[in-house]
């Protein structure tokens, strides 16, 4: 369904506007589509987010900071998430003796049997995506990084300007 139709506006003010409306649109149909997928393992997308880096990580721990670097959701509080994985069994956590202030995360083997479910459940749902080619997948990605890296260089930029 084309944007226009499914917010009912048929003009933009520009093509810049329509774009940006259309990836908060379709950010927020996929948020909701991979919500109803994990709500029957009890995880929020954050939770899952850090499931997957823990399994990539294992059978290593992983600290707290690294979580919060790699995390999708940087507005997410990566300590009280992991808390919640912990009181479910998914994770566990350790201060290192050390430096109490690390504390390493391991992701459990239920941790890795909750995932491996939900991740077949969502990638029957991420089946919509196949409505793209692999070119043209590519080519959305591609154009997706290309906003972000000029959004980091006109930062750059203002901060530069402001030294």
């Amino acid at each position: 369904m084309k944007i226009e139709d499914a917010i009912k506006q048929p003009v933009f003010k520009s093509p810049f506007e329509k774009v940006v409306v259309n990836i908060f649109y379709t950010a927020n149909w996929l948020t909701y589509t991979e919500m109803h997928a994990f709500k029957q393992f009890d995880l929020s997308q954050q939770q899952y987010n850090i499931l997957r880096i823990l399994r990539g990580q294992y059978p290593e721990a992983a600290t707290v900071n690294l979580l919060i670097e790699r995390m999708l959701d940087k507005s997410s509080n990566a300590s009280r998430i992991v808390e919640k994985l912990r009181a479910k069994g998914l994770v566990v956590r350790k201060v290192c003796k050390i430096d109490r202030r690390r504390v390493d995360v391991k992701i459990t083997e239920k941790g890795l049997q909750i995932l491996d479910e939900a991740s077949k459940i969502l990638h029957d749902s991420r089946k919509k995506m196949e409505a793209l080619t692999e070119d043209e997948a590519l080519t959305l990605s591609d154009l997706l990084d290309k906003i972000r890296t000029h959004e980091n260089k006109i930062n750059n930029t203002i901060q530069n300007d402001e030294v």
